[in-house]
């Protein structure tokens, strides 16, 4: 697959970290049943992202005429939400420092993953790039997020 991708995937993609960066530091900015709450919201944007990174595989397939290894890359593309789900459910549970660090997994993981469908040429050009870029910024934020939750620090702002 060499096609290249919209400019505005790196506009919108880009955008796409705005509300993480905005959630961890009203998350950290605050304390208590606030600072909770703040938290399950991160989780759950964190978690439907994910979703939308498996759903992207899915258009992948969905849209070549004769997709190579179409099972696995649409049962590939059902995990991310997977671990979307079970990071909720971690943070319901009162885990929030445990369905922070699935993110941070779940996100890796995906990237190691679409390394390899891009040696392949599933891939369309540009995207490995942008994907890493993306889930560096999502994967620090996460990060510095649960370290400072667990050392029980918070920023003031």
């Amino acid at each position: 697959m060499n096609t290249r991708l919209p400019a505005a995937t790196i506009v919108l993609g880009a955008a796409g970290v705005l509300p993480f960066l905005a959630l961890a530091l009203a998350a950290l900015s605050r304390t208590g049943a606030s600072a909770e709450h703040l938290t399950t919201w991160l989780v759950a944007y964190g978690a439907v992202v994910l979703s939308f990174l498996g759903a992207v595989h899915w258009g992948f397939v969905l849209g070549a005429e004769q997709p190579p290894r179409a099972w696995l890359r649409m049962g590939f593309g059902v995990l991310p939400a997977l671990a979307g789900w079970a990071a909720l459910w971690l943070d319901i549970a009162a885990v929030p420092a445990g369905a922070i660090a699935l993110l941070i997994a779940a996100y890796l993981a995906v990237a190691v993953v679409e390394r390899s469908f891009y040696i392949r040429g599933w891939l369309p050009r540009g995207y490995l790039w942008l994907r890493y870029m993306l889930t560096l910024a999502v994967v620090l934020i996460l990060a510095t997020v649960l370290t400072l939750r667990l050392l029980g620090a918070h920023i003031l702002l």
